[in-house]
């Protein structure tokens, strides 16, 4: 059991926030610093959540959901995610593989014929979860197809890898998801969004959409610009390796498509809306070795497999950042996608400065959104403050 979880409510010192939620007195510099980012670090809504040990122990929430800043943020507000999506597609093929339905190291073509052309044929499905496949980019795709499920897998599969599959580790920013959700559908039937919600999250009791209910729309964070983020900026100037990588986003690439397209349809690699409670819950099955509250959703074998580091790039090909990656999973990769002090820890963040990571041996499990977008590569500097006071009291 965790210590007793205690109501919070305060105004930060500045008294432009207002923090609501509980937590266990063990995580009282989390709290604080969570404070502090409002006060301090310019965060205008945002919220955290720590399971430890199985057991919920943190659910902070404060500032505001929309730009205006009349709206106050909620315990239930919906909040895009970005790439944290990406670990759900991975966790798909994770149940896949389990059940004897797909082979890690069988080529790709084997369950999608047509992801064999242009000297794709023997990339494998452990090449594709690993981000090592060389198949980066969309260079047969067109602005907008990234809402279209149809024209993304036929570009994909006529696409060319960008070098041969295992010799270099690049985050795969837009085609990880759809890789991996048409092999899904291939395998079971069922478009990615459909297995996720009925195998993963309906079973846990996980708030998570790719693309939001009408009648949930009303508590979706917007999503505000940071004129210090160079991302979009890069994605949209047509010279970066991301440029290519995002030709079927629509224009312009900036923090306003996730307030329009992406609340609307499946965008698998980024297009995700959820608490932090409940990306925190998720991981906390994985911590708790795949089971959460009497759900299993993976063995204890399939959690050590899809943890194990698959490369170490300090600078990867596609955002030139440090990443150790596993399947479908990052590995604690500092200083720019900081999870504590253990290097075994695994995750994911989103370019927003959302984060999720698992430490198994601390039995640590950690969520946080935010609708302000980072200054620079990474978690940035408020969700770095909140990882390392989740530490500060262990």
């Amino acid at each position: 059991m965790t210590d007793p979880i205690e109501p919070i409510h305060v105004t930060t010192p500045n008294g432009k926030a207002v923090i609501a939620g509980e937590c266990c007195a063990a995580f009282n510099a989390l709290r604080d610093a969570f404070v502090e980012n409002f006060a301090q670090r310019g965060e205008i809504g945002s919220a955290v959540a720590v399971y430890r040990r199985g057991v919920k122990a943190v659910d902070l929430w404060g500032g505001w959901l929309d730009a205006e800043r009349r709206q106050p943020w909620q315990s239930d507000t919906l909040c895009s995610v970005y790439s944290i999506s990406k670990c759900l597609c991975a966790l798909s093929v994770h149940i896949l593989i389990e059940r004897g339905m797909i082979e890690l190291d069988a080529p790709v073509s084997t369950y999608w014929p047509q992801f064999a052309q242009a000297g794709k044929d023997k990339i494998t499905v452990r090449q594709v979860l690993s981000h090592d496949c060389g198949v980066i980019f969309n260079d047969r795709a067109k602005p907008g197809d990234i809402y279209n499920w149809e024209a993304m897998v036929s570009a994909i599969a006529a696409q060319e890898p960008a070098w041969a599959a295992g010799t270099k580790g690049a985050y795969n920013s837009v085609n990880f998801g759809y890789i991996n959700g048409e092999l899904v559908r291939r395998v079971d039937g069922r478009m990615i969004d459909a297995f996720i919600a009925e195998e993963v999250c309906d079973p846990l009791g996980v708030d998570f959409h790719f693309g939001v209910r009408p009648l949930d729309r009303g508590r979706v964070a917007d999503m505000i610009d940071n004129p210090a983020n160079q991302q979009y900026r890069n994605a949209a100037a047509g010279e970066t390796n991301l440029s290519r990588a995002w030709n079927a986003m629509p224009m312009p690439r900036n923090a306003g498509m996730v307030n329009a397209g992406h609340r609307q349809h499946l965008y698998p690699s980024g297009g995700g809306f959820t608490t932090a409670s409940s990306i925190a819950r998720l991981y906390a099955m994985l911590a708790h070795d795949g089971e959460l509250d009497g759900v299993r959703i993976l063995s204890p074998a399939s959690v050590d497999r899809l943890q194990v580091q698959q490369w170490d790039e300090d600078a990867d090909g596609m955002m030139n950042m440090h990443i150790r990656m596993a399947l479908g999973f990052m590995k604690n990769s500092p200083p720019a996608i900081s999870m504590g002090p253990g290097l075994e820890t695994f995750g994911h963040y989103g370019s927003n400065g959302a984060l999720a990571f698992a430490d198994r041996k601390r039995g640590i499990a950690f969520g946080t959104t935010t609708n302000f977008l980072t200054a620079g590569p990474g978690v940035g500097d408020r969700t770095a403050a909140l990882v390392a006071a989740v530490y500060d009291t262990e």
